[in-house]
């Protein structure tokens, strides 16, 4: 069994940068906290995009992934369930920040909806290095303390959500990468660079805001749909 020694490290680059946050918080005034949130946002559309344009040939693809994973996920109640995690959790140790289950939430979505998380947990399961997941270590550890510091200590039990799908995903990986195709990474990649970019719009602060939670099925989509027109 393939040890997920890159996942442990990215929940540790959790753990450690929303604490960091967690302490600047009290430094930072409720301006600068919004200015840096929004940038990040910004950032975050600038990657999405990238994502989006390495699988631009199939966005046919994409834009069907996106509308039955949003179905699919609403059918579901993925964002209800999340929320009720959250709460359960903010409940556990007695939180009194009226924002730890959307920075638990929030925190979930954006470590696990981008291409960088499934590829990565591929890419250390097949033996084929970790550049991938330590390069998204070295983000969620600078994005999770800008989260934490505006959003309190639910950010942090994130790290749980990496370990149980990040890990999950590079010991199956073995199991599942025979199946990949160039189409379906293509089509996943795309897919989860809309799905980034639905995370920035939430930080900028656009109304509405978009239910990224509901919509990670998505991803799941883009596997199937890019295997069979890919």
């Amino acid at each position: 069994m393939t040890i997920p020694w890159g996942s442990i490290a990215n929940a540790a680059a959790v753990l450690i940068g929303s604490g960091l946050g967690l302490f600047l918080g009290g430094f930072i005034s409720d301006r600068m906290h919004t200015l840096v949130f929004q940038l990040f946002g910004l950032c975050l559309v600038a990657i999405g995009l990238g994502m989006v344009a390495k699988g631009s040939e199939h966005m046919m693809i994409v834009l069907l992934s996106c509308v039955l994973g949003g179905a699919s996920g609403e059918l579901m109640k993925l964002s209800e369930l999340l929320d009720s995690l959250g709460d359960r959790l903010k409940k556990k140790i007695n939180s009194k920040n009226p924002a730890f289950t959307e920075g638990f939430v929030t925190g979930s979505v954006l470590v696990c909806a981008g291409a960088m998380a499934m590829v990565g947990s591929f890419e250390e399961g097949l033996g084929h290095g970790r550049t991938t997941v330590l390069t998204k270590t070295l983000l969620d550890f600078f994005a999770m303390m800008i989260l934490a510091s505006k959003l309190g200590a639910g950010v942090m039990f994130c790290s749980v959500t990496i370990l149980v799908y990040q890990g999950g995903l590079t010991m199956l990986a073995g199991v599942l990468a025979p199946f990949m195709t160039p189409g379906m990474e293509s089509a996943l990649t795309a897919t989860g660079g809309i799905l980034v970019m639905g995370i920035a719009v939430n930080m900028i602060g656009l109304k509405p805001p978009v239910s990224v939670s509901s919509s990670l099925p998505a991803l799941v989509w883009a596997v199937i749909l890019g295997g069979i027109f890919a």
